[in-house]
């Protein structure tokens, strides 16, 4: 039944729509208004070839999260598949990981872009009050939205998806027609090192597909909903992805180096006149709020599964009894947001929530690697990912390529963090012995 509510208190009212519209949501974020001529300056009409690369890499994780995600149902997400593999420690370093050096630090830097955005066009939000109040209005309504239920919350996002998608077709479908085809020949081979690199910064364009997987307690027959929403979710972004590059390098040929902040609002400038960038600057803001909203409706869920399970203070836990969702925990969560956001100065920031994913990529390939050796991969109803043990094999190797490419200071930090999560498991387990909690 679709409103049938699971052991949690929760109820399964997500289809395969609505996560394939999530998918796409977390991931085509701020990063892709700027991605074309970030890609097209370092490797040309070679780009295609990165994207070949990174689809590989991305396939792989891809399968891994729909393999173990069709078994362990739970909420949470990440979270809950490294928990249910490897116990609480793992588990509560991944919660961390996640909830805080991705998702909070994440949003509040978005929502420091929309207010960028907008401040382009209306210099007031440059104000740093104007600022602060704005973005206490943008969480508050979506945390009301998604405290009023999942169906709420994955119908707030649908629209935004579908607003934010239709920009970026009208760039796609035509302008192909102003593609002059002379600027998709390629006449040198990029470096290794030069290849490489900007493959890693791809990548790091796709990351954002796991959020949505946190309300995988709620989602109606996830043994099918999981892989095939994933997989869906994943090749439309895919597929966006590339035709965006095609036609903005088509378009403005080796001219792309001028527009390297903001290729696309110059294509569109060129389709449409100056109205184009103007609506391209506003898809931008609102692109990275639909982000935003995403990461709201999904992360408080770890919190939620990990107050379940002793790791976190227990009124995170508490579901409400009208709309039966983890309000104390969406309420927590958007204040942390809030508060970050205002503070401003988030570039250094940002850059260390993209490196907190990556242990958690890691952790659910190997987690997904744990099932299949257990022989838990023969669950009744399961997804299998294709290609054996090569899946998981790509995808601990991309990640672990992903991560090495990282300043050492970045991975110092992110050690660093890990470690102190460490001991604050453990002073948190004494603690509670003390206190016989």
């Amino acid at each position: 039944m679709a409103n049938e509510k699971t052991e949690e208190g929760l109820k399964r009212v997500i289809g395969v729509q609505g996560l394939v519209l999530s998918i796409i949501n977390g991931i085509i974020g701020a990063g892709i208004f700027a991605l074309p001529g970030i890609i097209g300056v370092q490797l040309g009409a070679f780009a295609i070839f990165s994207y070949i690369v990174c689809a590989v890499m991305l396939a792989a994780l891809l399968l891994c999260y729909s393999e173990i995600g069709s078994r362990v149902t739970s909420s949470g997400g990440s979270y809950a598949y490294v928990d249910a593999a490897f116990g609480s420690l793992p588990g509560y370093i991944i919660n961390w990981l996640y909830f805080f050096g991705w998702g909070v630090l994440g949003s509040a830097a978005l929502l420091n872009v929309v207010a960028d955005s907008i401040a382009g066009l209306f210099p007031v939000f440059g104000n740093h009050i104007i600022r602060g109040i704005f973005f206490f209005i943008l969480l508050g309504a979506i945390a009301s939205i998604n405290v009023l239920g999942a169906k709420q919350g994955i119908g707030f996002i649908k629209g935004i998806t579908i607003i934010k998608l239709l920009p970026l077709l009208a760039i796609i479908i035509f302008g192909i027609s102003k593609i002059n085809i002379n600027n998709l020949h390629w006449d040198y081979t990029p470096s290794l090192k030069s290849f490489g690199s900007t493959t890693l910064t791809l990548f790091f364009a796709f990351a954002g597909f796991e959020t949505c997987l946190g309300v995988s307690g709620e989602f109606k027959n996830p043994n099918r909903t999981v892989p095939l929403g994933i997989m869906l979710g994943g090749m439309v972004v895919l597929i966006v992805y590339l035709l965006l590059q095609i036609v903005t390098q088509g378009i403005l040929g080796a001219d792309i180096a001028m527009f390297k902040t903001a290729p696309l609002a110059a294509v569109a400038q060129k389709i449409v006149g100056p109205l184009g960038a103007t609506i391209i600057l506003v898809v931008t803001a609102f692109s990275c709020f639909g982000t935003v909203s995403a990461d709201v409706m999904a992360t408080p869920r770890a919190l939620f599964a990990g107050a379940n399970e002793g790791l976190f203070p227990k009124f995170l836990g508490r579901v409400h009894t009208k709309f039966a969702t983890p309000y104390l925990s969406i309420i927590i969560y958007s204040s942390l947001i809030f508060l970050l956001s205002i503070s401003g100065g988030f570039e250094k920031l940002a850059n260390l929530a993209t490196a907190a994913v990556l242990p958690v990529y890691l952790a659910v390939v190997l987690a997904t690697v744990k099932f299949r050796i257990q022989k838990q991969d023969n669950a009744e109803g399961s997804f299998r990912a294709p290609g054996g043990w090569f899946t998981p094999f790509i995808g601990s190797a991309a990640v672990l390529w992903l991560f090495s490419s990282q300043e050492n200071i970045v991975i110092l930090s992110i050690i660093v963090f890990m470690s102190i999560t460490c001991l604050f498991y453990f002073g948190t387990k004494l603690y509670k012995k003390r206190m016989k909690i």
